[in-house]
């Protein structure tokens, strides 16, 4: 039942920037902004991943209340870890690129949002009734629904800040590389092929990348 909500996740909405390849010669106040930044958000990037391999990892036959308690929590989990996010990208400052400001503000902007639409998801998820298993699904339809809209904010949330040399410097500080999220996938009803499938590497591009594949069809398909 919560495949739904697992193959909306698969392609991978954890804010996470992949190491990559990048050139020696990024100036000291970029990289100095970057590991302010990343060493605050370190912390928050793996609670984020922690909640989605909660989401994903919940057995596809767990009881609707089983469902509705970890989705509840994960949620809520994100939408904290992305206003504390939001707190880091105001503590470092403007980063030191051209028009830093309005990169700042858009960037903390964005990440406020995006939690009050996981707080949404919350509240949709907890207003489910899970002593009726087909209402129950159908509402974890609507959820999902919700939850690949909120991907697209997501991915625009700190997509600024991942451009140019900025991003290669944010790309080499060990806070804002890929996690490993924390709680092992279960045995069985996993709807992702491992935990690391909600983390997108950014390959050869010389900067570092939040942005997930595109969710997965199965998310309105999957009972």
């Amino acid at each position: 039942m919560n495949k739904k909500l697992a193959a909306a996740l698969s392609g991978g909405a954890v804010l996470v920037l992949a190491l990559s390849g990048c050139s020696d010669d990024e100036g000291n106040k970029v990289d100095d902004w970057a590991k302010t930044f990343c060493d605050q958000a370190k912390p928050q990037i793996q609670k984020r991943a922690d909640a989605h391999q909660i989401i994903i990892s919940t057995a596809a036959d767990s009881k609707p209340a089983e469902i509705q308690a970890a989705d509840s929590k994960a949620f809520q989990d994100i939408a904290d870890a992305d206003r504390a996010l939001a707190k880091a990208v105001e503590s470092a400052g403007a980063p030191p690129v051209e028009n830093g400001e309005k990169v700042q503000q858009d960037a903390i902007k964005e990440l406020n949002a995006t939690a009050v639409a996981y707080e949404g998801l919350k509240k949709q998820v907890d207003a489910l009734d899970p002593t009726n298993q087909q209402k129950f699904a159908d509402g974890l339809q609507g959820v999902a629904d919700g939850l690949t809209k909120i991907e697209k904010m997501d991915q625009n949330a700190l997509s600024k800040l991942e451009e140019g040399e900025l991003g290669q410097a944010m790309a080499k500080q060990p806070g804002c590389q890929k996690p490993t999220a924390s709680t092992p996938p279960k045995a069985s009803g996993s709807a992702s092929p491992n935990p690391g499938a909600t983390a997108s590497a950014s390959g050869s591009s010389g900067k570092a990348s939040a942005k997930p594949a595109k969710p997965s069809a199965s998310a309105k398909t999957e009972e």
